[in-house]
């Protein structure tokens, strides 16, 4: 196994352009524009990592087969959870959508967070 390692300024790092659209997320405030780069991929494990950010919007999550961790580094947004009530997440909050999370998140500013995305067992 070969370990590396990389330091990423979180709060500068450039990323790529790109729309939210499934099947990580289906818009429904329109079109979303959203900005990423993945830092860890290992294709055999099923896990990625990266930084992503969103411009202001609403769109419905639906984590089947797959979960996510989040850190927010910048801007504010609200997920509810289906038939659950809303919580606001904003800079230095960390949240964990598990595997068959469904809901919305609404991102209120321009957001900006630290993801892991992982696989069932």
């Amino acid at each position: 196994m070969t370990t590396s390692f990389r330091q990423a300024d979180v709060a500068s790092e450039s990323l790529e352009p790109g729309l939210l659209a499934p099947p990580s997320a289906q818009p429904l405030s329109g079109d979303i524009r959203v900005r990423s780069q993945v830092f860890f991929a290992p294709e055999r494990e099923g896990i990625l990592s990266g930084i992503w950010e969103s411009d202001p919007g609403t769109a419905r999550w639906e984590f089947t087969d797959r979960g996510e961790v989040i850190h927010v580094i910048s801007g504010s947004m609200t997920v509810a959870e289906d038939d659950e009530p809303e919580v606001r997440l904003s800079a230095g909050d960390t949240a964990y959508f598990p595997i068959g999370w469904t809901g919305t998140w609404t991102v209120h500013e321009p957001l900006r967070k630290v993801f892991v995305v992982y696989p069932p067992r």
